[in-house]
């Protein structure tokens, strides 16, 4: 069974002095690929570096809602730049966060990145916090022609199900090893299985057992065992199915 982590911050300081050591090690884990998402302006160029020295690592792009309030319209002129002249696999990390402030700044970049994301034919990886009644609207006001994938989504089946009837996929995470997730629990064993990626939002979000410590892609394996605890098939149906869900989102051949 291969494995792609479709969430983690693999360019983040945390993994300057083993990120060589640690690829290698996710290899040999079965942990085929990265996916990376940008999170501010100053770090892209970062993120794309990054992919180019490791290919296993593919770039995405965007302006997260936690820095919105530093973001500038040249920031968003820079990311079409971007867009239009490397290869990026989708627009993101974007997103509204109900937990900070300024909503409305939130909300206006957040519009102007799915709009963005449909210009160039991307789908989008949206980071959602206390504001599925918040990027709902905006998601049906701007539909992404391209789909997306909720990050570390977490939710009743019914919030799930507004996502699912937008053709979006769902990254599900170190949330399900927590038995007090119950809710999130009983969601993500009832959602269609084409609609499910794996992620780790590593550094971030450690499992069950782990917190306190950094988080690591490695611990995709640790997710999909939870995750494989919640569902009824077998576990190679579910890894496999699974892959094709990244490599149909982001394009991968």
């Amino acid at each position: 069974m291969q494995f792609t982590d479709s969430h983690c911050h693999l360019d983040f300081i945390e993994f300057d002095s083993s990120r060589q050591q640690l690829i290698a090690a996710c290899h040999d884990a079965n942990i085929q690929r990265f996916i990376v998402p940008g999170i501010t302006a100053k770090r892209w160029s970062r993120v794309l570096q990054l992919c180019q020295e490791y290919p296993c690592a593919k770039p995405c792009l965007g302006l997260h809602p936690w820095w919105i309030d530093k973001a500038t319209p040249a920031d968003l002129q820079r990311l079409q730049h971007y867009l239009s002249t490397e290869k990026v696999y989708a627009v993101g990390e974007i997103g509204i966060d109900g937990a900070i402030a300024d909503i409305e700044k939130q909300s206006d970049y957040f519009a102007q990145q799915l709009e963005i994301a449909n210009q160039f034919q991307l789908p989008v990886i949206i980071h959602h916090r206390k504001s599925h009644h918040l990027i709902r609207p905006l998601l049906k006001q701007s539909k992404p022609q391209h789909s997306g994938v909720i990050h570390a989504f977490s939710g009743n089946y019914q919030q799930a199900k507004v996502y699912l009837d937008l053709g979006f996929k769902l990254g599900i995470g170190g949330t399900i090893s927590y038995q007090r997730a119950k809710t999130t629990r009983a969601t993500v064993a009832k959602l269609p299985l084409e609609s499910i990626l794996l992620e780790t939002d590593a550094p971030a979000m450690p499992l069950q057992g782990f917190q306190g410590e950094i988080n690591s892609p490695l611990q995709i394996n640790n997710v999909f065992t939870h995750l494989c605890r919640l569902r009824s098939e077998p576990a190679h149906q579910i890894a496999e199915q699974i892959e094709n869900n990244v490599e149909q989102l982001f394009g991968f051949s």
